[in-house]
């Protein structure tokens, strides 16, 4: 809709100040880069950069110019005369990024660029597509599945699911304070553990139970009257182990074990639902044990059961 390919039902677009809305995609001033690159396979890199220039009738001068900027720009200055099946699968997404630095735009639209690379192509590229951000300044809107992506290159993520936003806000803001339980489980990584408990108000504090458990989240969290069954969200960065049993501690029972190297995830059960831990890679955790962890109730999230809205 705001590359003016499908028409919006409701609402109002706006690039700045300007309703969009009954625009043509051509006078719209945006550039869009996509998941395939979409590249003229017969024509060089030169040429596929400077292709929308010369049919919006540029001086040849200018072309030239803005091409060879956007090529040292991405580094791909010495491939100019190559054609894309000579180019790496970066060296493509270079080349359709800089087709559409090229016109400088008003806003840039991304879809899915990422996602045709290898996992360590994806990482390079996610960094020198920040730097270029940085760099030019220009407003870009990044559609990924990715919430890695989302979460490194985003200044503000919207989080949408079947065409609602549940929820836009930094980064910072959308991990630490989850506004829907659909939220919380997509940022993140490993994904927030969810099991059911029952709230209880009593003594001016909610206490979490479930089986096995007992949860308390500090006073300053734990104010609202809250009662009957919820659902706990503890992500596996916040659970640490093996401990003794106690209040603020979960038993599971271990079936299998990660070293990442920097970290030891740990995956159990708990009533048949699936429970994992970011803890110590120094610690010792056999499979088939039956082992507490520690919860960091300062990070205890609960939403209820039947809208999934947060409540704490």
């Amino acid at each position: 809709m705001i590359a003016g390919l499908e028409t919006a039902t409701v609402g109002e677009i706006k690039i700045g100040e300007r309703v969009v809305n009954n625009v043509p995609p051509k006078d719209r001033d945006i550039a869009m880069v996509f998941q395939n690159y979409a590249l003229y396979p017969h024509m060089d890199v030169y040429n596929n950069m400077a292709f929308g220039l010369k049919l919006r009738k540029l001086p040849k001068a200018e072309i030239k110019e803005r091409v060879q900027d956007a090529a040292q720009l991405l580094g791909i200055e010495d491939k100019l005369i190559s054609k894309p099946r000579e180019l790496s699968g970066g060296q493509r997404q270079r080349v359709a990024v800089g087709r559409a630095i090229v016109r400088n735009p008003k806003e840039f639209l991304f879809d899915e660029p990422l996602s045709n690379l290898d996992a360590k192509l994806r990482v390079q590229m996610r960094t020198e597509l920040e730097e270029l951000h940085n760099r030019l300044q220009t407003t870009t809107i990044y559609v990924t599945h990715d919430q890695v992506e989302a979460m490194t290159l985003g200044d503000k993520i919207a989080v949408m699911k079947d065409g609602v936003i549940h929820q836009y806000a930094s980064p910072r803001e959308t991990y630490a304070h989850p506004n829907k339980r659909f939220v919380a489980g997509f940022i993140g990584s490993p994904a927030m553990n969810f099991f059911v408990g029952t709230a209880a108000f009593e003594g001016g504090r909610t206490r979490v139970s479930g089986n096995g458990f007992s949860l308390v989240p500090p006073a300053e969290r734990s104010q609202a009257q809250i009662s009957g069954a919820v659902v706990v969200g503890v992500r596996p960065e916040d659970l640490d182990g093996p401990v003794s049993d106690g209040e603020n501690t979960i038993p599971i029972d271990v079936s299998v074990t990660e070293h990442l190297g920097y970290s030891l995830l740990v995956y159990g059960y708990i009533d048949e639902v699936q429970v994992v831990a970011s803890i110590d890679p120094h610690r010792t955790v056999d499979a088939s044990s039956t082992i507490h962890l520690k919860v960091n109730e300062e990070m205890v999230h609960l939403f209820d059961q039947e809208t999934s809205d947060t409540v704490i």
